[in-house]
């Protein structure tokens, strides 16, 4: 059951009025520093990120399932598999326009997207090319409803939810196949990339017009 505003403390109430759209909750997120897991506290509640002003990909996306619930979102995500088992999380909603995404990363394109996709699968295909690294490669996605959690408080807890983690990785991901030429087309482009600018963010992808 969406929370009523008693339930939340007035910090955290003042986001959720201050970032009312998808945009803005994108914008929201940027400002916060990248949940690195120093103190081990990886996976944090929406009160918790609000609390210590950081947060990392699944983070993000419950935090913004809290914020935009409130303003007639449905609480679902995204959740992406990789040959590397460096799995990536989005909050995922939907327009009239299409299907749109919010994303925390360190990699700039696996940011969100504008709600411009026709499909939810259309909307997972554009993170595969920005998804190669050294080691990242997309093997399939799933969208689940955050309401299958049932009662487990993925909103407020003060302890880890790892139960979210674990809720993820057991949902059945729907396969994404890339072929083995276009993948190493990709990793060199990328490796060259990185030798030429190692501390700069790959952002040459053909659909960046599609970035949140």
């Amino acid at each position: 059951m969406i929370p009523d505003r008693k339930q939340f403390t007035p910090t955290e109430w003042k986001v959720i009025e201050k970032y009312r759209t998808p945009l803005q909750v994108q914008k929201y997120l940027r400002t916060l520093k990248y949940n690195k897991e120093e103190d081990a506290d990886s996976i944090l509640s929406f009160r918790q990120i609000v609390r210590k002003k950081k947060s990392h990909c699944l983070e993000a996306a419950l935090a913004a399932a809290v914020i935009l619930e409130q303003h007639g979102y449905p609480p679902r995500i995204m959740s992406f598999e990789s040959v590397d088992n460096l799995d990536h999380v989005l909050f995922v909603f939907q327009t009239e326009k299409g299907w749109g995404s919010i994303g925390r990363s360190r990699d700039t394109g696996l940011h969100g997207r504008k709600p411009v996709f026709r499909t939810a699968r259309d909307l997972a295909l554009s993170y595969v090319d920005p998804y190669v690294d050294f080691t990242g490669r997309i093997t399939g996605y799933v969208v689940v409803d955050l309401e299958e959690l049932g009662n487990y408080d993925w909103r407020f807890s003060s302890s880890n939810l790892w139960r979210v983690e674990r809720f993820l990785i057991d949902y059945p991901h729907r396969p994404i196949v890339t072929s083995e030429k276009r993948y190493q087309s990709l990793l060199k482009r990328y490796t060259e990339f990185r030798e030429k600018y190692p501390k700069r963010q790959a952002t040459y992808f053909d659909n960046r017009n599609t970035w949140m």
